[in-house]
């Protein structure tokens, strides 16, 4: 698919809305992978994209998992940075004055190791005018419950997006992980507990080997594997999250290519996020949003939601 340049040509109407707030195209970057936004304004148009997702908060910075935490594979990549992070307080002082300048829908990626924690953080960005949304991250573990992960338990997700609602009356999307039996049981419990739109999948656990050393590739052993390797698994879940809940569904994994992003509109999502190939091409982003443009003149569309959820049998 080509970018459409001639201007001759009317433009399909590329925006949605996702739990009140409007995005100019349903394009954005996920969790960790575009920085604070700042990092890669050199390389595309902020105000092009349809938001900005931050990398995930904490409420004391983290410097996260010891070197090396990043293995190159196949087709894709294993991370395990530990959420290495500036903490909210430095987040508010030193990388909001940037983002208030754009304009384009901040969402604030978060999490916290306890409930207390998660609790704090949401007062803290719930403060924050300019943020257009939180995002939950719940595939963190609770160190009070024997190291649980809370997105791996229903119940558990339930109660820390039930607490953070209390605190945060900005619009929350709940990202969830993909290592469980059934991601739609937890599905449904978010969204029973409070999610305004749901975000799927982040990272699968993974581990490599050097077969030289006979060591892990990765200092932490295992890590979060991303990358095209994992779309056709990310697809078919938020294709049976999209069935189960009455939320907007956020789909992510392995979106490379315009044609990437189109699969997981036409399973239901209502927008994607764009990970890994933010580290190949600082500028992909904005070859998918041309990309979904071209697809959408030729197939004679005139407004994204016709392509969202069409899936036939």
């Amino acid at each position: 698919m080509k970018a459409v340049t001639e201007t001759s040509v009317k433009r399909p109407d590329l925006s949605v809305e996702i739990a009140g707030i409007k995005l100019r195209n349903p394009v954005m970057p996920a969790s960790g992978t575009f920085g604070y936004g700042e990092e890669y304004a050199p390389f595309l148009d902020l105000e092009k994209i349809g938001a900005i997702v931050t990398k995930g908060l904490s409420l004391k910075p983290k410097a996260g998992n010891p070197t090396p935490r990043i293995a190159e594979t196949i087709s894709g990549m294993l991370n395990a940075i530990g959420l290495q992070n500036v903490g909210i307080d430095a987040f508010i002082k030193h990388k909001m004055p940037f983002l208030r300048t754009v304009n384009t829908p901040i969402i604030a990626n978060f999490f916290g190791n306890t409930l207390e924690e998660y609790g704090e953080v949401a007062k803290r960005l719930n403060d924050i005018p300019e943020l257009a949304a939180a995002e939950l991250n719940i595939s963190c573990p609770n160190v009070k419950q024997g190291g649980i992960v809370f997105g791996t338990d229903p119940r558990a997700a339930s109660e820390v997006v039930a607490l953070v609602r209390k605190h945060l009356q900005k619009p929350l999307i709940v990202k969830l992980t993909p290592n469980v039996t059934d991601i739609t049981v937890v599905a449904r419990a978010v969204e029973e507990a409070g999610a305004d739109a749901i975000a799927c999948i982040n990272t699968i656990t993974g581990m490599s080997v050097d077969i030289h050393t006979r060591k892990p590739r990765l200092a932490n052993r295992t890590g979060g594997l991303s990358g095209p390797a994992i779309r056709p698994i990310a697809v078919r879940m938020v294709h049976q999250v999209v069935q189960t809940v009455s939320v907007p569904v956020i789909g992510i994994g392995g979106i490379m290519r315009p044609m990437d992003a189109l699969e997981f509109l036409i399973v239901g999502a209502t927008a994607v996020q764009v990970g890994t190939a933010n580290f190949v091409d600082p500028a992909a982003m904005m070859t998918i949003i041309e990309g979904i443009e071209a697809f959408c003149i030729e197939e004679g569309i005139d407004d994204i939601h016709q392509l969202i959820g069409s899936l036939k049998f």
